[in-house]
């Protein structure tokens, strides 16, 4: 097992997952609610670890096997979990203890979506933003945007991609190269946040609410910016609007791109993952309601 090239992805890892903390620290630098400082902070911690880890292994070997793309996801939840929570752990806005920190962050990038906040409607937007954002990184899985740098570092991602890919379709590309379909699956994803969150505004969301639930309602996640989640808003269409974009967010992405590129919307009807998925869906729901 390389463990050297597995520290130098990790050491990778954590300079692009430091870039999340840039929109709430700028989002605080403008509001000058006293949170800039903080996510000043948690960038500066690491993306200065990621370097150095990178810094000392720049000279293994980078031939990446399977079983190292598996020790590299599971570092990556570990690891991003840790400097996840140092927001929430250096902002004077909340007070929690480092379980609870790590806790929240854990949540958020595994998109489970329990939270051991409360008060989210007195907190600053920033520190609300950066928990919606964990939930989308998560959601995408940052290590498919790792797999779309690594060539350039002359780093294989293929089982990078594979270990942290799930189901039938981690083993085939969607494109000749898995670099473009790890852009491809970015791509859908980020296409379907921008979808999502102009439908929030137009169905009368404030801009920030609007961006911050089309980034968990993408990701399946559940976080919100209010104490009442949904509830806060008492609007039917927007309830409409997230059941929507959550189901098409849990059918298979790679179905999606197939979809898009042949540009043929019938293949959903053939495919018999999304057909059982609907239609558990769909006894689920009426079992719940008549419940």
């Amino acid at each position: 097992m390389n463990i050297g090239l597995c520290i130098r992805i990790v050491g990778l890892l954590l300079m692009l997952f430091s870039l999340g903390t840039l929109p709430s620290m700028v989002l605080g630098w403008v509001q000058k609610d006293g949170t800039a400082e903080v996510f000043g902070q948690a960038f500066a911690a690491t993306a200065i670890s990621g370097v150095v880890l990178s810094l000392l292994t720049q000279r293994v070997n980078t031939e990446l096997q399977i079983r190292d793309g598996f020790l590299v996801t599971a570092a990556f939840w570990i690891v991003l979990s840790l400097y996840g929570s140092l927001p929430f752990l250096l902002s004077d806005a909340i007070q929690v203890s480092v379980f609870d920190a790590v806790f929240e962050s854990v949540s958020g990038l595994t998109t489970t979506g329990a939270t051991v906040l409360a008060g989210l409607d007195k907190l600053p937007q920033s520190i609300l933003l950066y928990r919606q954002l964990l939930q989308w990184l998560g959601g995408i899985g940052i290590i498919v945007l790792a797999v779309a740098v690594l060539p350039m570092l002359g780093i294989g991602g293929v089982q990078l991609y594979r270990a942290e890919s799930t189901g039938p379709a981690k083993d085939s590309k969607l494109t000749p190269r898995i670099t473009s379909t790890a852009k491809a699956l970015f791509s859908i994803y980020l296409g379907l946040t921008v979808a999502c969150a102009a439908a929030y505004y137009l169905a009368g969301m404030s801009a920030f609410d609007a961006i911050s639930h089309a980034f968990s309602t993408i990701a399946i996640g559940g976080f919100s910016t209010h104490d009442a989640s949904m509830g806060y808003f008492q609007s039917d269409v927007i309830l409409l609007i997230a059941c929507l974009f959550m189901l098409i967010s849990a059918v298979n992405f790679g179905l999606h791109f197939v979809a898009f590129s042949k540009r043929n919307p019938g293949i959903y009807r053939f495919d018999s993952e999304t057909k059982f998925f609907c239609g558990v869906l769909l006894i689920s729901t009426i079992v719940t309601c008549i419940t």
